[in-house]
C-alpha cells in the first residue's frame, strides 16, 4: 500500500511539473526560449527514429559504464588499504581532498587538453566517482565490527572462507552506498564531458549540436533521454542489488536447513 501511495504521488509531481512546463512555454511563447511539451515529444520521437540514435546512446552507456567499473574496482581496492593501513590513508588524503575540491568543469577541460574526445568523459567520471567510492569503503572497513574480527581469529577462520563469509557481507552497506552515489554522479559527468568536448556519438553531442543551431525541442528531446538513461542505470543497479540480497538469503535458509 505504501508503495502504491509513493508511486501515484510521483505521478502527480510528475504531472505538474509537465503542466508548469506547458504554461511557461505559453507564457514565453518562443520555441528557442521554451517550446511547449507537443513539440519536443514530436521532436523526440524523430530522434529515437534517426539511425544514429543507437549509436550516440550505446557510446554514453559504455563510457558510463566503463568509467563505473573502474571506479568500483580501485575505489573498494584502494578503501580496503586505506582502512587496514593508516599510512595509506594518510597519503591518500590529500589526493582525495583535492578531487573533493576541483570543479568538474576544470577537470573537464584539462582532460581535455591530456586526452582524445572520447576519451575524455570516461576520465572525468573516474576522477569524480572515485573519492565518493574509495571514502565509503574506506569507512566501511574501519566501521567492522572488532568483536566479529576476533571470532574469525579465535576460530581460525582466514583466507578464501573469511573474505566471502566475513569481510565482504561486512562491507556491503558501504559498497552499495559508494556505488549507488557514484554511478549517479557517473551520467552527469558522462554527459557533461561530451558537451563540452563533442565526441562523434554520444548523448551530450547531440545536446551541444543542438543548442549551437538554437534547437530548443532538441536539446530538451535529448535531455529527457538523458534522464531516462540514468533512471534505466539506477533501475538496474537496484535490481542487481535485490537479486543479489535474494541469493543470500536463500543461501542462507539452505545452510540453516
Amino acid at each position: 500500500m505504501r508503495s502504491v501511495k509513493h508511486t501515484l504521488v510521483a505521478l502527480i509531481s510528475s504531472a505538474l511539473l509537465l503542466a508548469l512546463w506547458q504554461v511557461g512555454a505559453h507564457v514565453l511563447d518562443s520555441q528557442i526560449l521554451l517550446p511547449g511539451l507537443a513539440p519536443v515529444f514530436k521532436t523526440l520521437v524523430s530522434i529515437i527514429g534517426d539511425g544514429p540514435f543507437l549509436a550516440n546512446i550505446g557510446a554514453t552507456v559504455v563510457r558510463a559504464f566503463q568509467s563505473f567499473l573502474i571506479i568500483i574496482i580501485l575505489g573498494s581496492v584502494a578503501g580496503v588499504l586505506g582502512g587496514n593501513f593508516p599510512l595509506f590513508s594518510a597519503a591518500m588524503k590529500p589526493f582525495v581532498t583535492t578531487l573533493k575540491a576541483v570543479p568538474v568543469m576544470s577537470i573537464i577541460l584539462l582532460a581535455f587538453i591530456w586526452f582524445t574526445s572520447g576519451q575524455v568523459p570516461l576520465f572525468s567520471a573516474f576522477l569524480m566517482g572515485f573519492p565518493v567510492m574509495y571514502v565509503q569503503v574506506e569507512s566501511g572497513w574501519r566501521s567492522i565490527d572488532g568483536n566479529l574480527i576476533q571470532m574469525c581469529d579465535l576460530y581460525e577462520i582466514k583466507g578464501f572462507d573469511r573474505l566471502v563469509h566475513f569481510t565482504i557481507p561486512s562491507l556491503v552497506p558501504s559498497l552499495v552506498t559508494g556505488a549507488r552515489i557514484s554511478l549517479s554522479m557517473v551520467w552527469k559527468v558522462v554527459i557533461a564531458a561530451e558537451v563540452l568536448t563533442v565526441p562523434r556519438y554520444g548523448v551530450g553531442s547531440r545536446m551541444q549540436l543542438a543548442q549551437v543551431q538554437l534547437q530548443t525541442d532538441r536539446v530538451l528531446s535529448w535531455t529527457l533521454i538523458a534522464i531516462l538513461l540514468t533512471a534505466c542505470g539506477d533501475l538496474l543497479f537496484e535490481l542487481i542489488v535485490h537479486a543479489g540480497a535474494a541469493v543470500k538469503r536463500t543461501v542462507d535458509r539452505r545452510r540453516a536447513g
